[in-house]
């Protein structure tokens, strides 16, 4: 998705009599005011009070660090967003978020027509479990804990089919399988409230425990070439209408506020400059009536080298239809070539006039206009016990059991809990960093135990097993330690370090070292389940016959103990791969309904066991 976004810009002050607003009413009892008045009469009301600045500020949204109060006041902006990593103070409270978003938004308030401005942030990239009941719920939790911080749009859900997981943005997908997305597009309305009854296509957010929600990357971001972040995808038309836009059809159905648009390209065409999908598919066909927005210099990004012939970058984005501008290397040349470009009836005004009607239709949804404020409210819900127990659910029951033993007559797992002395191995044992992976508290993720509060599967374990039972942590042990300890079994947790985006891109998915040495040193020597932490599948053939059991852990999150809850047999395993487990990197790109289709672990493979609290 996007990155920080640093904007500042200045308005030429030159205006052409069109600029003027014609509308003499006296704004003190504009009907836009009024919340008894029809969305579509208050829009156009507010629309004819409006001046082509006025407008064009709408269209920019900015990061936080640059939503200073001269900048909103002077420039009318629409919306502001915090980037991968952005807060306002280090390790920042709810009221800390609470207070920055309030002084952004009494900025907005202040200008003449007092528009509100839309904060949006980060949430929910990909999830590995198809239930949609559960990834509704997740939804839900998710728009109570970002209004707790005041925020009221989120950049979610990823709806990209990962067709490769070549791709460093594969773990923000879903599932290879258009059919499971789709599915999962159930999160939409957990994050805005269930549209209403009659209603269909419409953009619609439910009140201050809502929060606006994104349908990204518009559109085949996980079909690119050799999975490569921000490439080429290219595919015809059955291709794409098939497998990549499906999802669409239900995110607009289910009234998702906005649509982001994807960095990469369809057929040698940068999707930012995609006229035909954008407006002909997107806003004509589909009927979508929100917000199309960019990514984060995604406009910037249609030339090579980047901002190369900027002008010509505004005038296809905009004229593709792109509403809200995510960022940009100069806001000054973007402001001022794009009013130029307006008064010189190049952009035309009824496209202009589309994007701040869109804008305006999805603030007016969300009630922003009577209830503009953020409160403390909500501040309890943050991490909240209610909350974990929902992701700790949400943990146990995406885990997939790749293998169980050498048969079926004599499972490894469930573990026991009560034993003599076990081994707990592996770099990711005790990371809370590395159980989240990347776009977590930071862009790319950290390395650290402590990134945030939460429950690391070495805790987990150590929770859970009888008091009696001995457990031995060493994270990179050697034979001789194994051998000569007399381990009733070992649990070793390996897997990929943090990443996002383009930096997560990988041509081979190998396990950096030490976690292969670290299978051979403990797997070889002791009964042993190893738990693979990681965005996507991942290398593992070579190891498999080595091992006695494999559970894909994928990224759990902070609650480790959903882990250990199935290790040990309070809850059964239950998941099902959503995404092919490949042999090897050559048969990439391969999935389920292709010709020679040979992987290690099929489609949907996901071995189970049954609760058994009593071991």
């Amino acid at each position: 998705m996007c990155t920080l976004s640093y904007f500042l810009h200045t308005l030429g002050l030159i205006m052409l009599c069109s600029s003027v607003a014609a509308n003499k009413e006296p704004l003190s009892n504009a009907k836009y005011k009024n919340p008894k008045e029809p969305l579509e009469v208050r829009i156009k009301n507010l629309m004819s009070h409006m001046t082509i600045e006025e407008k064009l500020g709408q269209m920019v949204q900015v990061e936080r660090v640059n939503a200073t109060t001269k900048v909103i006041k002077k420039y009318f902006i629409g919306s502001a967003f915090s980037g991968g990593g952005s807060v306002p103070t280090p390790n920042a409270t709810p009221e800390a978020w609470v207070n920055m978003v309030n002084k952004i938004q009494k900025a907005a308030l202040s200008t003449r027509l007092g528009i509100p401005i839309i904060y949006g942030i980060d949430a929910l990239h990909g999830h590995n479990n198809a239930d949609p009941n559960l990834v509704k719920r997740i939804g839900e939790a998710t728009a109570l804990e970002v209004r707790a911080t005041g925020i009221q749009y989120v950049f979610a859900p990823c709806i990209a089919v990962c067709r490769d997981p070549r791709w460093g943005r594969c773990y923000e997908s879903y599932s290879e399988d258009h059919k499971i997305v789709q599915k999962m597009t159930e999160i939409i309305p957990g994050l805005q409230g269930d549209l209403p009854r009659g209603q269909k296509g419409v953009p619609f957010v439910a009140g201050k425990t809502k929060v606006a929600a994104c349908a990204k990357h518009f559109v085949g971001d996980g079909g690119t070439l050799r999975g490569m972040n921000a490439n080429d995808t290219v595919i015809n038309s059955n291709g794409l209408l098939n497998i990549h836009m499906p999802a669409y059809y239900d995110a607009v159905n289910k009234g998702v506020a906005t649509v982001m648009v994807s960095y990469s390209s369809l057929n040698g065409l940068k999707m930012h400059a995609n006229k035909k999908l954008i407006t002909g598919f997107l806003k004509k066909k589909l009927k979508f009536k929100g917000i199309v927005i960019s990514d984060f210099l995604g406009v910037d990004w249609i030339t090579t080298p980047i901002h190369a012939n900027y002008s010509h970058s505004i005038y296809a984005a905009i004229t593709a239809g792109i509403d809200m501008i995510m960022g940009s290397s100069n806001l000054t040349e973007l402001i001022d070539d794009l009013t130029s470009q307006v008064k010189r009836k190049h952009i035309p005004m009824s496209r202009i006039n589309d994007a701040v009607e869109r804008i305006l239709r999805v603030k007016f949804t969300m009630g922003l206009f009577e209830d503009p404020m953020a409160d403390h409210s909500l501040a309890n819900k943050l991490g909240c016990k209610e909350h974990r127990e929902l992701a700790r659910e949400a943990v146990r029951k995406s885990l997939v059991l790749l293998k169980n033993g050498e048969n079926a007559d004599e499972p490894l797992l469930p573990l026991p809990k009560k034993a003599k002395k076990i081994l707990v191995a592996g770099t990711h044992a005790d990371n809370l960093g590395y159980q989240c992976g990347g776009w977590t508290i930071t862009w790319q993720g950290l390395n650290s135990n402590n990134l945030t509060i939460g429950t690391t599967i070495l805790t987990a374990v150590k929770n859970t097993v009888d008091p009696t039972t001995q457990v031995v942590y060493n994270e990179n042990p050697d034979t001789s330690f194994v051998n000569s300890s007399h381990f009733d079994y070992a649990i070793v947790v390996i897997g990929e370090t943090p990443y996002a985006e383009g930096y997560g891109d990988s041509t081979n998915l190998t396990i950096a070292e030490p976690g292969p040495r670290i299978m051979e040193n403990v797997c070889g020597l002791v009964k042993c389940v190893v738990v693979v932490i990681s965005g996507r599948p991942v290398m593992m053939q070579p190891y498999v016959s080595e091992i006695d059991a494999l559970v894909a852990a994928w990224l759990p999150g902070t609650e480790g103990q959903g882990v250990a809850d199935v290790l040990f047999g309070d809850y059964g395993f239950t998941g099902k791969l959503a995404r092919t487990w490949f042999r090897t990197v050559d048969q990439l790109p391969m999935n389920v309904g292709d010709p020679h289709y040979d992987p290690l672990y099929p489609f949907g493979f996901g071995l189970t066991t049954k609760a058994n609290k009593q071991l």
